[in-house]
């Protein structure tokens, strides 16, 4: 009996791994997939955030990028707490202001892990790395306007 017991662990978790590499490799492909709509947010998400919010701190074209109401949201107790582009562009360039300011310490590494997009609207989850290590895994919202593809809101997890 205890044989057979082991017989149907080893069974199951050989489908268990099967499953696992299924699914690894289904979203592989789907973050891989080339279609016009990833493209162009897969543009809008490096272009406005990953290179406007950090590395070049171009607050021109993360206002581009970012619908005006777009917002961090972030849980503060029971609160959801929001920080909007307003207040993000400001600081940003507060930032870029100070007397001594060194660049090289807004550059993150940005990995687009998965980008879903259904019709009109998009999620995209990605890691920030600052060197070298991952300080959050981002999710941001987009939604398609007449305009364009703009990123709508954010929720992250910070890695200590």
């Amino acid at each position: 009996m205890y044989k057979s017991i082991q017989s149907t662990i080893a069974v199951l978790v050989a489908a268990i791994a099967i499953f696992h590499g299924a699914v690894a490799t289904a979203s592989t492909t789907a973050v891989t997939q080339k279609n016009p709509e990833t493209e162009l947010v897969r543009s809008v998400v490096d272009n406005a955030y990953c290179q406007g919010a950090f590395n070049k701190l171009d607050t021109v074209t993360m206002a581009t990028g970012f619908h005006i109401d777009f917002a961090i949201l972030g849980a503060d107790g029971e609160k959801l707490d929001k920080y909007t582009i307003k207040d993000w562009i400001t600081a940003i360039n507060a930032r870029k202001a100070k007397p001594g300011f060194d660049p090289s310490t807004a550059v993150r590494d940005c990995c687009i892990l998965q980008i879903d997009v259904t019709n009109g609207v998009a999620a995209v989850k990605l890691e920030i790395y600052r060197q070298g290590k991952n300080i959050y895994t981002d999710y941001l919202s987009l939604i398609k306007f007449a305009s364009g593809w703009k990123i709508v809101a954010k929720v992250y997890a910070e890695h200590s």
